[in-house]
């Protein structure tokens, strides 16, 4: 229903004005504008983090399982994440959801360096509750501005790996704007399982979707 007045029949065949019914404030929060911005991770987000890194859905197509503890995970936090050239949380501004605009991370994107340093490897995972309403899509487009903008020297070319069946993933980085060149076949050992990797690549030269 429009948010025009509607026009009905009364039971006595009067014609009734019906006034459109405000939206309840959470309705008005679910539909802000939401902004995605990146940070430097700190050994405090270890609680936000562990809310989508124990979560089994999330870490299905990550090398990683499901983490059980925060024990674990602050170490993770200390000896790889904050050390790491370029490791970003993905926050979301105030409005993008209850409890989630306070600046905690709902999710993380990297980019790994390789033996070559004009290219990088990006990774990305985001928290469940965030799927499907381009919080990823918008936070690779920022990631690969970024690492490609200056902030990693001598970048020319970003990868990204994605598992054949991993179709959401797919289409996070083609929205982005990346190309997909091919099918590394039989290309790594997953949880127990040889997986195919699709590989897509974002050069200096391209232009990031909108």
């Amino acid at each position: 229903m429009k948010d025009s007045i509607k026009s009905g029949r009364g039971s006595a065949g009067r014609v009734v004005e019906k006034q459109p019914i405000a939206p309840s404030p959470a309705a008005v929060r679910r539909r802000a504008p939401m902004e995605v911005t990146l940070r430097r991770f700190e050994l405090s987000d270890v609680d936000a983090m562990m809310a989508w890194a124990s979560d089994p859905a999330v870490a299905a197509f990550c090398r990683w399982e499901p983490y059980q503890s925060t024990e674990p995970l602050l170490a993770y936090l200390r000896d790889t994440v904050l050390p790491h050239p370029w490791f970003r949380a993905i926050c979301l501004a105030t409005g993008a959801g209850a409890g989630d605009g306070d600046g905690r991370p709902v999710g993380a994107v990297s980019l790994a360096p390789t033996a070559d340093a004009c290219r990088g490897e990006l990774g990305y995972v985001v928290a469940r509750a965030h799927w499907g309403k381009g919080v990823a899509t918008a936070a690779v487009r920022r990631a690969v501005a970024a690492v490609l903008g200056g902030e990693v020297s001598g970048l020319a070319r970003v990868e990204a790996l994605v598992d054949v069946d991993n179709r959401a993933s797919q289409r996070v980085v083609e929205k982005a704007g990346f190309r997909r060149e091919g099918v590394l076949r039989r290309h790594y050992w997953h949880k127990g399982r040889v997986r195919d990797l699709v590989m897509y690549s974002f050069v200096s030269s391209d232009q990031l979707a909108e």
